[in-house]
């Protein structure tokens, strides 16, 4: 073997770093664990009397205030690494594995150009934006150019800058449509890397360890990772905040009363004289039915109050409390034009925090509706608080949690003025439109320190202080998709992902020295190493290990075995033609490096494919994939062939064979080209049925469809039946519910609100109405939420169509690659186009079983980006093995040059079985052992690449290879040229 001492550099160097990078995950995991029990013992007398999940809450916030104060001790033994820098370098887990909140944030690009442009209100401009909305899930651009164009086409050419000009950033009048385009798209790169720079900002602020932020300029996507997270509405608040901090004064009740109950009447005439079913007739509450008063009985105005003993009147902050369920329906009304004809020109209805009391079981949840005056002629705020120069969590004198914010000098002056101005009064200070506080002025508040102050808990507090000392968001990111896992689901992955991979070791460790003998110990080692190398380059590079990077190394378990599967056949057959044990061994390295390049190339191929298309947790499995991909190569090649040399050195050798397996497909003589017009005709029904599923169609997961999605746990057993009326009367239609693993736990996934940007408590209130009867009594809202919901994910039609467009290029892009490959690879057509009859005769197989069982098995047959990294990953594993049957034809229509066709493509299937059928095999049972043990997350992943595999091996053998047989016609199955070269050259040497 060449380059020995390089080999055998490169594996001591590699075992070094892997326990090295490893070492770190131990100390730290060794390290938490002391210091958990550290905290139990600390708390053993508090804790006692305490429920089970109150006393872990303890214990857990315990252990981490003590992780937080000894982050700078030196844990590491010999080189004194500090806690924070181990943690640094420790294999990260992914949110599925630990529980946490993994979120798409959009930078909404409309919000900028309107306040660029001279006209917000400008209805061309306005048209021009919803229509590049509308583009946007469609389409590469990026939303300036779509803009731009469906202005242009709306409006002529020429009119961008008359648009812009002095508004907008550097344009002048003279401007023309192409420079104007331009420096909008800078102006809005800027904003979009200002969000993305602030979010960071704010991460660092939020205390998460190791998170990951990624952001696509061209499409203005932020893609945030927040593993370990237990309060995923707490991080939807924080992210999406823009920091839009403003002071207003406010109306009282008694100066606007009269105003509307005016628009209350006009409202109410107009209601009753308007058909039934029209739009406006909101059902949110009863009280709409009989048209009675409907601004006010939503609103629910409160009074002034009289004090019995000074006789003072006081009045309330907020001109009422509206139920949670009616504010759709008031801002439908509030948006009647004729509503505002009625009301005063400097009122703006705004809503604040909701009440703490509103979330007691079987209460009314209310929010409070304040009664804003803006300056005359705007929206705008008496101050702005962009002059905000710091902020902090501070305590009021009730020692209730509160913010102190610092203003600049200018402001400050401002402020001053407006406090004196209100001095008995109530200001409001609205965080993003929601007022936070609004407390009464006693006196004017010089020097700009001001309090804010509600019904913050700390972590509140905190999060707002972060917020506006972080900066403000001159365009804002929206959420447009989101997933929360919480951390019985994450723990559960865990245990089912370390069974499966466990199982699989083992599995494969034994197969290999039944069937292979000694020979096998081989293939262990190199496979042991395989594993210790990924997952130290993993811990290395600093990748997060997750459900489905899991998911990818227990694959890799099946594949890297695959390299030493092809090697010892190989030998096997040199053996078998009388060549001594050394000349076979070099034989068979060398002739079978052909054949193992091309299937790791191909399914590298996909794989990288997977990691530029994909997203989420399926990079996880990419980035594994290749990773293990790359290093079965060096295991399985060079490290197998230093192992066999060090041994034959002694003159020993190893076997290759058992009795149990010594005469398996040995003397296999079938003859599979005579059956191929019946194989035919089973592919002529697969593409019928192929066809017939689109019709039939699939369950698309949430991530293809959009809509909102729950994983639920009872505390029983529960029917979908059960429930599916009561979530019908709450959202309008029938939700989709199906039983995950039990039966007390309910996926139900709902497209109720899914456009709406700020819907997601009232739709999960929606499911808490829906599911009461089902759930334990008097269960508050909160409990519900923290409690019983283990999952939810929420994605918008917009990403989603983005998601459906990129899994599309993703299979497309694959199969283009492969039959680009093997052109360049067999310098012939007909071996392109037999691979590719093979891949997609495998790919259809895979969506007929999705399509029509989709209601008959026990387990969710989703259409999501799981399926697709299966999809992706079936491509490539197929190729291998039909590569392996072509090599050989290649091969044999060299060396039997008067052979017919037929007996060529015969013998090659025939001598290529046993290969064929034990590739398929271990990797087969890694599948059926993840697709049982492997948990929910990765069952339809695991079952799509079951059923590729089954069809894989079929087609490699009764599809490729009958149509490249039938496609040559009365030409060679080699170029004659490349045939004649080849038949000179002496085999590579390893």
């Amino acid at each position: 073997m060449k380059l020995k001492g390089l080999v055998w550099f490169l594996t001591v160097a590699l075992i070094i770093i892997s326990l090295w990078e490893l070492s770190y995950t131990w100390v730290v995991r060794s390290y938490e664990s002391d210091v958990r029990e550290q905290a139990t013992r600390l708390l053993k007398g508090q804790t006692a009397a305490l429920p089970k999940d109150q006393k872990e809450a303890l214990i857990e916030a315990k252990t981490q205030r003590i992780l937080d104060s000894t982050k700078d001790k030196e844990i590491y033994p010999i080189f004194g690494t500090t806690y924070q820098k181990c943690k640094e370098a420790e294999l990260n887990l992914g949110l599925d594995l630990q529980g946490g909140i993994s979120v798409t944030m959009d930078v909404a690009l409309d919000g900028l150009l309107k306040s660029l442009s001279n006209n917000p209100k400008d209805q061309p401009l306005l048209k021009a934006i919803q229509s590049a909305k509308g583009l946007r899930s469609t389409s590469e651009e990026n939303f300036i150019t779509l803009f731009s164009n469906e202005y242009i086409k709306q409006n002529g050419k020429g009119k961008l800058a008359t648009l812009f000009a002095g508004a907008g950033k550097d344009v002048k009048v003279t401007d023309t449509d192409e420079e104007v385009t331009k420096k909008l798209r800078t102006t809005a790169d800027g904003a979009i890397t200002q969000t993305y720079k602030i979010l960071q900002k704010r991460i660092d602020k939020f205390g998460v360890a190791q998170p990951n932020i990624n952001l696509d300029e061209n499409k203005g996507i932020i893609q945030v990772e927040l593993a370990g997270i237990k309060d995923p509405e707490r991080v939807r608040v924080f992210l999406q905040s823009s920091a839009n901090l403003q002071f207003w004064e406010t109306h009282r009740i008694d100066e606007i009363y009269e105003k509307v109950v005016a628009a209350d009447k006009s409202l109410q005439n107009y209601l009753n004289g308007v058909a039934d079913g029209d739009s406006t007739k909101a059902n949110d509450s009863q009280l709409l039915a009989k048209n009675q008063a409907p601004l006010l009985s939503l609103m629910k105005p409160i009074g002034p109050q009289q004090d019995q003993k000074t006789g003072k009147v006081s009045y309330a902050p907020y001109f009422g409390a509206v139920p949670l369920q009616d504010t759709g329906a008031l801002n439908a009304y509030l948006a009647n034009p004729i509503v505002i004809a009625k009301l005063p020109a400097n009122l703006k209805f705004m809503y604040g925090l909701e009440e703490k009391g509103s979330k007691v079981a079987g209460t009314v949840r209310t929010i409070p509706l304040y009664a804003i005056k803006t300056i005359p002629g705007s929206d705008k705020a008496s101050l702005e608080g962009d002059a905000v120069t710091d902020a902090s969590q501070q305590y009021d004198q009730m020692g209730k949690p509160s913010v102190n914010i610092k203003m600049n000098p200018a402001a400050s002056r401002i402020w001053a003025r407006m406090t004196t101005k209100n001095i008995g009064r109530s200001v409001a200070i609205s965080l993003d439109d929601m007022v936070y506080s609004a407390p009464n002025v006693n006196g004017a508040i010089e020097g700009g320190d001001t309090e804010i102050a509600g019904s913050f808990t700390v972590e509140e507090a905190t999060d707002l202080a972060g917020v506006l000392t972080s900066g403000k968001l001159d365009a804002p990111a929206k959420i447009v998709a989101d997933q929360y896992v919480g951390p019985t689901l994450g723990a559960e992955a865990v245990r089912g992902g370390g069974i499966a991979f466990a199982l699989s070791f083992l599995v494969i460790f034994i197969l290999m020295l039944v069937y292979y003998n000694t020979g096998g110990w081989v293939a262990n080692i190199a496979l042991i190493l395989n594993l210790l190398f990924t997952v130290g380059i993993l811990a290395s590079l600093g990748f997060t290990l997750t459900a489905a990077g899991i998911a990818g190394l227990v694959l890799t378990i099946g594949m890297a075995v695959d390299t030493n599967v092809i090697i010892f056949e190989r030998i096997k057959d040199e053996l078998a033609k009388g060549k001594s044990y050394q000349q076979a061994v070099t034989d068979g390295y060398s002739r079978s490096l052909a054949p193992v390049l091309d299937g790791h190339i191909s399914s590298l191929l996909t794989a990288v494919i997977l990691l530029y298309f994909g997203l989420g947790p399926v990079l996880g499995f990419a980035t594994t994939q290749i990773i293990g991909l790359i290093l079965s190569l060096f295991c399985g090649i060079l490290v197998s062939r230093l192992v066999t040399d060090i041994y034959t050195n002694r003159n020993r050798h190893f076997k290759y064979s058992t009795s149990l397996s010594r005469n398996i497909f040995k003397n296999a003589n079938y003859n599979f080209v005579k059956l191929r017009k019946y194989a035919y005709v089973v592919s002529a029904i697969v593409l019928g049925l192929g066809i017939a599923a689109f019709f039939n169609g699939f369950d698309l997961g949430v991530e293809f469809k959009g809509g909102r999605s729950y994983t639920v746990e009872f505390p029983n057993a529960v029917k979908n039946d059960d429930v599916r009326d009561d979530l019908k009367n709450a959202f309008g239609d029938y939700p989709i519910i199906k039983t995950v693993g039990d039966n007390k736990h309910l996926n139900i996934t709902t497209s109720y609100k899914i456009e709406a940007d700020s819907a997601d408590q009232e739709v999960q209130t929606k499911l808490y109405d829906g599911l009461k009867k089902v759930l334990p009594a008097n269960l508050t809202y909160d409990e519900f939420v923290k409690k019983h919901i283990q999952d939810r994910q929420t994605v918008k039609p917009s990403i989603s169509d983005d998601l459906k467009r990129g899994a599309f290029k993703a299979t497309i892009f694959a199969l283009i690659a492969i039959f680009i490959y093997i052109f360049i690879r067999f310098k012939d057509w007909r071996y392109s186009l037999g691979t590719i009859f093979t891949l997609l005769h495998d790919v259809f197989v895979t969506l007929i079983v999705f399509s029509f069982f989709k209601n008959i098995v026990n387990f969710p047959l989703e259409i999501d980006q799981h399926f697709i990294a299966a999809i992706l990953t079936v491509i490539g594993f197929s190729m291998n093995d039909t590569v392996i049957v072509f090599d050989r034809v290649r091969e044999y229509s060299r060396d039997m040059r008067g052979a017919s066709k037929e007996t060529i493509v015969n013998k090659a299937i025939n001598h290529t079985l046993s290969r064929t059928i034990m590739t398929s095999f271990t990797v087969f049972l890694t599948l059926l052992i993840l697709f049982f043990f492997g948990g929910e997350v990765t069952r339809g992943f695991a079952f799509a690449m079951l059923i590729g595999v089954i069809t894989g091996s079929y087609s490699s053998i009764f599809v490729g290879a009958p149509v490249l047989l039938d496609f040559a016609k009365d030409k060679p199955l080699g170029a004659a040229k490349a045939v004649e070269v080849k038949k000179k050259e002496k085999a590579p040497e390893l």
